[in-house]
C-alpha cells in the first residue's frame, strides 16, 4: 500500500490547522485592541495605536474634550482652539483687542493685534503722527522714523541734507552717497586724477592702476620684470617662477 496520500493528508491537516491558529490570535488581537480604546477616540490613521476624535486631546490615556473659550473656535485640525479677529489669546481665554486712534486690527494672533495707519508711528501704545522734514517722504512703515529722505539728501539728526558731490563725481543708486568717475580716487571730499604710469593701465574698477604683464609695480612706477633663465613669468603677469626641476636662489633659478 502507498503511503503517499497518508503523508500528503496530514500535510494538509497540519497547514489548516496553522491557518485556524493564525486566523483566531488576529480576531483575538483585535477584539483586544477594541477593549483599549477609550472614548471619543479612533484608531490611528497613521499606523497601530489610537488618536482622539475631534474636539478632544489626549491626556494620558484617555481623551478629554477641549473647552474652546468665548470669542474663540476650534481650529482645522480640530485639537486646539483659536482666538476670532480682533481677539488675543492670554492664558485660556481671549481678550479683546484694544485699537488705539488712528489705527486698525491686523488680524495677527501675535500682541498687540493692531497696526497704525499710513502717516503714523507706533510709540508706547499708541499710534503718533509722524513729521515728515523738509526733502523728505514718507514710506508705507508703522515702524521706524516712518519717513526717508529724497533722493540727493542723507539723513542727518532728525532731518536731511544735500548730498554735496564734487566734481567728477556722481551719485550712486541709494542717492545719499557719492563715487568718483573712472579714472579719478576720493581725497578727503574731492575726486582726483588717477596717475597711471609708463606700461600701467586703469584696472576695471577704474578708481586705481595695475601693471601690464612683464612689469611689476615699484612704488608709483611700473618696472620691467627680469626673468632669468629656466624660468617663466607666472599666472599674475606681474612675477616670475622657476621652472620644474629648479628652485629661486636670489634672481636666479638653481637645479635641484
Amino acid at each position: 500500500m502507498s503511503i503517499e496520500p497518508t503523508r500528503r493528508h496530514a500535510w494538509l491537516l497540519r497547514a489548516f490547522l496553522a491557518a485556524s491558529l493564525l486566523a483566531a490570535s488576529a480576531i483575538v488581537a483585535s477584539q483586544a485592541g477594541d477593549g483599549v480604546l477609550p472614548g471619543n477616540a479612533q484608531a490611528s490613521r497613521y499606523g497601530g495605536g489610537w488618536e482622539c476624535s475631534r474636539g478632544f486631546h489626549r491626556t494620558g490615556e484617555a481623551c478629554a474634550a477641549i473647552k474652546v473659550p468665548a470669542n474663540a473656535y476650534l481650529n482645522s485640525s480640530g485639537n486646539n482652539w483659536d482666538c476670532d479677529r480682533g481677539y488675543l489669546k492670554a492664558n485660556q481665554a481671549c481678550t479683546a483687542v484694544k485699537v488705539p486712534a488712528n489705527a486698525y486690527a491686523d488680524g495677527s494672533a501675535f500682541a498687540p493685534g493692531w497696526r497704525c495707519t499710513r502717516g503714523h508711528r507706533e510709540m508706547n501704545g499708541s499710534c503718533a503722527r509722524i513729521i515728515v522734514p523738509a526733502n523728505a517722504y514718507a514710506v508705507d512703515s508703522s515702524y521706524g522714523r516712518g519717513w526717508e529722505c529724497d533722493r540727493g539728501y542723507r539723513l542727518e539728526r532728525d532731518g536731511c541734507a544735500a548730498v554735496q558731490v564734487p566734481a567728477n563725481a556722481f551719485l550712486l543708486r541709494a542717492g545719499d552717497t557719492w563715487e568718483c568717475d573712472r579714472g579719478f580716487t576720493k581725497r578727503s571730499q574731492a575726486c582726483v586724477p588717477i596717475a597711471v604710469p609708463a606700461n600701467g593701465y586703469l584696472d576695471p574698477r577704474g578708481n586705481d592702476w595695475k601693471c601690464e604683464r612683464g612689469f611689476r609695480q615699484e612704488n608709483a612706477t611700473c618696472v620691467a620684470l627680469t626673468v632669468p633663465a629656466n624660468a617663466y613669468v607666472d599666472y599674475s603677469g606681474n612675477e616670475w617662477r622657476c621652472a620644474e626641476g629648479f628652485r629661486k636662489q636670489g634672481g636666479s633659478c638653481a637645479a635641484n
